[in-house]
């Protein structure tokens, strides 16, 4: 008989809940978050998690820190962005609405929790995770460098985890903290395929001796 898994019996009961497009929404309030940051004095400022802040009233910082654009450069805020949406709809499309909203929720949530256990809280990891997630599922699209050096997105990937790796021996403990939880949804969501993996290759390998042995 076929046994649900325990995200697949919550999105039997949920999935009516679940924000379609959310990528959208979270690129959308990037794009204005980024207008808003010229508009107002100090506006990028106000809108960054900060504790000291937070425990005074400012409640939303909470939140609005996971809209902070990628990048404040007014060129390259525009391709960021439209990557951003291409592989957010992309890991929804594959995944449907639901699992994609509970992958980022607990980037999201895992990285508020943190930042008001440290002090300290980025959404950077957080877009990267989707970043990770996105090669994973489509390890052989390509992107173009500077529109000419088309490179394959698992390299890329490869290039992101040497540098996490780097990070979570250099960096400051809350900076380690706020790294290893914003993308503890990848390793939720893909740990046990990369534990099977291994235990495949470990059998093959076991196999292989054996056979040598005849």
């Amino acid at each position: 008989m076929y046994k649900r898994s325990f995200l697949q019996k919550l999105e039997y009961k949920f999935s009516r809940y679940a924000i379609h497009n959310l990528m959208t929404y979270i690129v959308g309030g990037m794009a204005i978050f980024f207008i808003a940051s010229f508009t107002f004095p100090l506006g990028y400022y106000v809108f960054t998690f900060d504790f000291v802040a937070i425990m005074q009233g400012e409640f939303w910082r909470v939140l609005t820190f996971i809209f902070l654009p990628p990048n404040m450069s007014m060129i390259f805020i525009i391709f960021a962005l439209y990557f951003y949406w291409l592989i957010g709809t992309a890991l929804e499309r594959e995944w449907g609405a639901f699992k994609f909203n509970v992958f980022y929720l607990c980037g999201m949530i895992g990285t508020i929790i943190a930042g008001l256990i440290t002090g300290f809280a980025t959404n950077f990891y957080l877009n990267l995770s989707l970043f990770l997630a996105f090669a994973i599922l489509f390890p052989n699209f390509e992107i173009m460098i500077f529109f000419i050096l088309p490179v394959k997105i698992k390299w890329l990937a490869y290039l992101n985890i040497a540098f996490l790796l780097f990070m979570l021996f250099f960096d400051s403990w809350p900076g380690r903290v706020a790294l290893l939880v914003s993308i503890s949804n990848v390793v939720l969501f893909f740990g046990k395929d990369f534990i099977d993996r291994i235990k495949q290759y470990h059998r093959k390998a076991q196999w292989q001796r054996k056979a040598r042995k005849r």
